[in-house]
């Protein structure tokens, strides 16, 4: 008997009101299950006030976020003078074996599950701009879903596969996107042996990491095509927002994605049931 399961998850919930607003339309007139909470989000009032009320079944995600904005505790080797995080992938890479560093960051990724989980119930748990990825960082995710109750943890594992349009291979996003695959996926193999340790559960596959600043209905498509398994949960991740002016840019066409009724049913065709994280048994 098949069991494979479909999560396409908003990242980014709480960002802005217009990332709150897509995934608003895209709860009650798509197919968006899911979403990803920035606790420190300058529209996360809205987020968990004006949109989650109506979005009853949707799943939620902390966000866990060491890259954007303003921190919730004094984390002064993440954060410029006035408490804004630098945004520095490559220092949380290089130093990722310093311990006050390490610590700092589990005290602001505790501040920032504590307050999401004050207003909903967080059903896993993942990272802007996959911070929580890089091992160690990995180890202090998974310690803190273990402690809060949080059964899943997102890994980057992604097949690589090619969407049939010349165009989207010829930019300077796709070489690096290729590089990011690279690393997550070497990232993915430790951390899925941390999983085993704290015996918790994660995604088999994730969608949204190759064709990152490009994702659109075929790079979801393609993607599962291109996922043999008859047992798995596939994750599609994307950055979507919904404006109230003529704006069209990549957050946009991601959002056309949660509204894509032949898409969604071409992903029933091909065996997935559309799910989140909170309904999985």
């Amino acid at each position: 008997m098949e069991n494979k399961n479909f999560i396409l998850n908003a990242d980014d919930f709480g960002l802005t009101q217009n990332h709150n607003q897509a995934v608003l339309e895209g709860y009650i007139n798509g197919f968006l299950t899911s979403a990803s909470l920035c606790a420190n989000g300058e529209a996360y009032e809205n987020a968990v006030h004006d949109i989650l009320p109506d979005c009853s079944n949707l799943g939620i995600a902390a966000h866990l976020n060491i890259m954007e904005g303003k921190a919730l505790t004094d984390c002064n080797l993440l954060t410029d003078i006035n408490g804004n995080f630098i945004g520095s992938y490559w220092l949380l890479l290089f130093n990722r074996k310093n311990k006050k560093l390490l610590s700092q960051i589990e005290t602001e990724f505790r501040a920032q599950i504590e307050k999401i989980q004050k207003d909903t119930k967080i059903d896993h748990l993942d990272s802007h701009v996959h911070t929580h990825a890089i091992p160690e960082i990995f180890e202090i995710t998974c310690k803190l879903a273990k402690e809060y109750g949080i059964n899943y943890v997102r890994t980057q594992h992604e097949e690589l596969y090619f969407i049939p349009k010349l165009k989207k291979h010829i930019t300077i996003n796709y070489p690096l996107n290729l590089l990011k695959i690279a690393l997550l996926q070497y990232f993915t193999k430790t951390n899925k042996k941390t999983l085993a340790k704290y015996g918790l559960k994660t995604n088999n596959y994730l969608i949204g990491v190759g064709y990152t600043g490009m994702m659109d209905s075929d790079a979801i498509e393609y993607g599962l095509k291109n996922i043999e398994d008859k047992d798995c949960i596939a994750e599609a991740l994307i950055h979507p927002c919904k404006y109230n002016n003529d704006t069209v840019n990549s957050h946009l066409i991601e959002f056309a994605i949660t509204q894509n009724m032949i898409l969604k049913d071409t992903i029933d065709r091909l065996g997935f049931n559309i799910t989140n994280y909170k309904n999985l048994k």
